[in-house]
């Protein structure tokens, strides 16, 4: 039997296409980030090159026959065209800086531009500083540039109202709707770029937001939950100290073991994005009975009831949804520590339906009065992060305090 060798199937020339478009905009792309990188660290070099280009294109306008053709007057003398040109370039290097001033400089040239006749086509650089006043200062502001603008087109039309250019046609209208019409656009424009750039930095303010938040609640369950062990583990310590003083030692050593988990676990929150922070996880489900063999270390006496999962399902609970359950369950018995008094019990219940985990801390003693503390408002903002759904109080009988969480599967129904 023979083999025949398959020849390399050639890219069809949508492929190549394709190919060459994504090369071509990725350069592209990379130029233009060089650019603005360039502009971020010397921004006089990109100021100082629009410039001189600008002043250039007039001066070779003014010094030649060219300004003569849309001119109202075309006697004006070559020198005033000069002064002129200057007048309405040399100011785009300051606009970025200084834009309302630089406008106020090329205002009063362009209105000697129009009370000439000269009417040079390089007045309509004014939409540069025009630019740079509506993305950078008060929306008042638009009101004291529209002063500057306004004088130099009223002359214009007030002076030559019959026609625009050598011929003297087209009517005065020539001399100021495009003018209007390009300063409303470099208007909207900058509107545009300042509207898109608040969002962008109201976007990053509500991130950094969220992240603090994200921290804050963090540290409170962390700090809060080791410090009330490791409370507990000193009293029990100090009672053990005179009559068992192995029960002592065993407590302290309990005592620097939560430490130092706290201590890793804050390393953790506050080190989020560090890459070796990543590796190590958050916890999970997977470590509620560690979490259970601490609290009955400081003192509580816990009952659980752990449920795994019979059959895999294909909604199950994220990373993020099984730290929400632990911070919960950790919240919880914490304030059961803090509030129930030395007799209390508790009993933490794990369970599963079809759609949902379920889960029932109780404990017996006394009710805290106003509520369970200051973290319940956390472990409910954690609950609804998830679509889940949060219920805290006192027992019916008055005995004890009960959260109950209700958190929905992975793509199941809420």
């Amino acid at each position: 039997m023979t083999t025949q060798a398959t020849r390399p199937t050639r890219p069809t020339v949508e492929t190549r296409t394709t190919v060459e478009t994504t090369t071509g905009s990725r350069y592209v792309r990379l130029l233009l980030a060089r650019l603005r990188a360039l502009d971020t660290a010397h921004p006089w070099v990109w100021d100082a090159v629009v410039t001189v280009s600008w002043a250039i294109a007039a001066l070779v306008d003014a010094t030649g026959e060219g300004w003569r053709t849309t001119a109202m007057d075309p006697t004006v003398p070559t020198w005033l065209v000069v002064v002129l040109s200057l007048g309405l370039t040399l100011p785009l290097y300051g606009r970025r800086r200084h834009p309302m001033a630089m406008l106020a400089v090329m205002a009063g040239a362009s209105l000697v531009s129009g009370a000439s006749g000269a009417v040079l086509e390089a007045g309509a650089l004014q939409i540069f500083p025009l630019f740079r006043v509506a993305l950078t200062r008060p929306p008042r502001a638009l009101l004291t540039a529209a002063a500057f603008l306004a004088p130099p087109l009223a002359v214009a039309a007030i002076r030559f109202p019959s026609g625009y250019g050598s011929t003297g046609t087209g009517g005065w209208d020539l001399l100021v709707v495009p003018y209007l019409w390009a300063y409303a656009l470099a208007v909207f424009a900058g509107l545009t770029v300042r509207s898109r750039r608040e969002e962008r930095a109201q976007e990053v303010q509500l991130a950094a937001a969220a992240e603090r938040d994200r921290i804050a609640r963090e540290m409170h369950d962390i700090i809060g939950h080791n410090l009330a062990v490791i409370t507990g583990l000193a009293d029990g310590g100090r009672y053990a100290a005179a009559a068992r003083p192995e029960q002592a030692a065993q407590a302290l050593d309990a005592i620097a073991a939560t430490s130092r988990q706290a201590l890793a676990e804050l390393r953790r929150v506050l080190h989020a994005q560090d890459p070796a922070a990543v590796r190590s996880p958050q916890p999970d489900l997977a470590e509620l009975p560690a979490l259970l063999d601490g609290v009955r270390g400081a003192g509580l006496p816990v009952e659980s009831e752990l449920e795994t999962e019979c059959e895999p399902s294909p909604h199950r609970l994220s990373p993020g949804a099984q730290l929400t359950v632990y911070r919960i369950v950790q919240e919880a018995l914490t304030n059961a520590l803090k509030h129930a008094g030395p007799d209390a019990r508790a009993r933490v219940t794990l369970t599963w339906t079809a759609d949902a985990a379920l889960v029932t801390v109780t404990n017996t003693g006394t009710v805290p009065a106003g509520g369970a503390g200051q973290g319940l408002a956390g472990m409910r903002e954690r609950a609804a992060l998830y679509d889940g759904t949060l219920v805290c109080g006192p027992l019916p009988d008055g005995t004890g305090w009960r959260v109950r969480l209700r958190l929905p599967r992975e793509d199941s129904p809420s």
